[in-house]
């Protein structure tokens, strides 16, 4: 009886349906989406509070510039994609993953990685198109439509790595079916981390913000894609590599430390058209005809 039962309650927890595995609330993953959620939530606050330093006369709020508040909003969108990439590696090295840490996972990044750099797109756009309306209109269209395709990216990957779907033997689980969320907001973070960069000299926007709009149509686009991006999933501290992609990460390391606004836009590019370079010169399967079976003359 006491085996019975032992077996039953090793077969509920590896039944990912099981309604006590399936809601399970694992510490550390967990404590780390939260982080996540809370840099999310703090980037949105910034970029408000960016919106009411250019409101201003001083143009200052809490005796910061508007792009001070939008320089750590973008900052702390990259704190949120760091304890997004952690939670789901201690997750797996734990074998901690639950129904419960995906659904949390999501809707963490719809706010981090969707509703936060959308709104600051949106204010980069409003502030130096002002008195142009077609401009607004446009910038409040396009910060819906990239919020939008980051919300269907991720049910779709709910979707596709449900434990009740087999997916084909011939696909690779290394690849992200479509930009990843994260990578969108990256990039995003990376071209207003930019953007403000060049900025300094005489403070403006003006020009450099309409530059966002097409690559926030793209991302969207790229997003809700079948363009296969690959993953980091798999690697640990004992993947190998070859001396040159070794070389060139330390390189790439070098210059993040001097110029980490050109490197990080840089990095963030290089992902995106790699992608699409990779799925343009992937070849094409024909499909074959299927074999007639000879005439039976007998």
């Amino acid at each position: 009886m006491n085996f019975r039962r032992r077996h039953d309650d090793r077969s509920a927890r590896e039944d990912p349906y099981n309604v006590t595995q399936a809601s399970r609330i694992y510490f550390l993953p967990n404590l780390m989406t939260a982080g996540n959620l809370f840099c999310g939530f703090a980037a949105v606050i910034q970029c408000i509070q960016a919106r009411l330093a250019e409101t201003t006369a001083a143009g200052t709020y809490l005796s910061q510039t508007r792009e001070d508040h939008f320089r750590m909003a973008v900052w702390l969108i990259f704190g949120a994609a760091s304890f997004d990439a952690l939670d789901g590696r201690l997750a797996r090295m734990g074998g901690r993953e639950s129904l419960f840490g995906a659904e949390f996972d999501s809707l963490a990044d719809v706010i981090s990685f969707g509703f936060a750099p959308a709104l600051m797109v949106i204010y980069l756009i409003i502030a130096p198109t002002q008195g142009y309306e077609a401009f607004r209109q446009l910038g409040w269209f396009l910060g819906f439509v990239y919020l939008l395709c980051g919300a269907i990216r991720l049910a779709r990957f709910n979707v596709i790595t449900n434990p009740l779907l087999h997916g084909d033997k011939n696909d690779s689980n290394k690849d992200f079916v479509g930009l990843p969320v994260p990578a969108a907001a990256f990039t995003v973070a990376s071209l207003v981390l930019f953007l403000l960069k060049l900025a300094e000299s005489d403070r403006s926007l003006h020009r450099w913000a309409l530059a966002l709009p097409p690559l926030l149509g793209l991302i969207a686009v790229l997003m809700v894609s079948t363009v296969r991006y690959p993953s980091g999933k798999n690697i640990d501290l004992q993947t190998k590599t070859r001396l040159l992609p070794f070389v060139g990460f330390l390189i790439f390391a070098a210059g993040l430390a001097i110029f980490k606004e050109v490197a990080l836009l840089a990095a963030a590019l290089g992902y995106i058209f790699f992608g699409l370079v990779r799925h343009w010169r992937r070849p094409r399967n024909p499909i074959q005809p299927k074999p007639v079976p000879p005439p039976n003359i007998l």
